[in-house]
């Protein structure tokens, strides 16, 4: 049987500052992950170009090395990247409970993917709707 609970993080500790190097761009993307001895599936609420914040109930400890799979959108090829939690959200009016993952080393490839998703998630919208 698993048991879960929901982690608070204090308004003032450190875990609750800012420390995001970039903005977030909205994205609802399915995300397997494992850590050690478990597997996931979630999803994703936003990425940056250095990491992903995972909507759950259950956010793993600070530091918990995840290695993490997700499709991008208009991609076909997963992304397979390792990461550690770095943050974690008991969730509120304005954001969900969850967990944010800083992305590990990334390859040159999957690094520009992400980095190009993430301007164009950015970029308004410049068509016009009919």
């Amino acid at each position: 049987m698993k048991i879960s609970a929901q982690r608070a993080v204090a308004p003032d500790a450190p875990a609750a500052l800012e420390r995001r190097q970039a903005e977030r761009a909205d994205l609802v993307v399915r995300v397997d992950y494992q850590t050690v001895d478990e597997f996931f599936s979630e999803f994703a609420r936003n990425i940056n170009e250095g990491g992903l914040f995972v909507e759950t109930e259950t956010p793993h400890p600070l530091g918990t090395p995840v290695d993490l799979q997700f499709k991008l959108p208009g991609s076909a090829d997963p992304i397979q990247v390792s990461g550690s939690v770095v943050r974690t959200a008991p969730g509120s009016a304005d954001e969900p409970s969850g967990m944010g993952i800083a992305f590990g080393e990334l390859d040159t490839d999957t690094r520009q993917r992400i980095n190009d998703l993430v301007r164009r998630l950015r970029t308004p919208n410049r068509r016009s709707r009919s």
